[in-house]
């Protein structure tokens, strides 16, 4: 499992954290999903034989949000 961080400074409340959160978990290969709304940062476990940073970046923008 590979883990990476992205920076999502619009991310503000509880609906931000569970939508980021859905929207990553739905992807094939994704192991965990940790929101720190205090931090602005996502941070995902992820087998990079089935899913790769690029489509986890374009999840959370599909949900709503930009990443940084």
């Amino acid at each position: 499992m590979e883990s990476k961080t992205f920076k999502v400074p619009g991310m503000t409340c509880g609906h931000c954290k569970a939508s980021i959160t859905q929207a990553v978990s739905r992807l094939a290969g994704v192991g965990a999903v940790e929101v720190d709304l205090g931090a602005k940062q996502v941070t995902v476990r992820f087998d990079s034989a089935s899913v790769d940073a690029a489509r986890i970046k374009a999840a959370i923008e599909d949900a709503g949000y930009d990443v940084a």
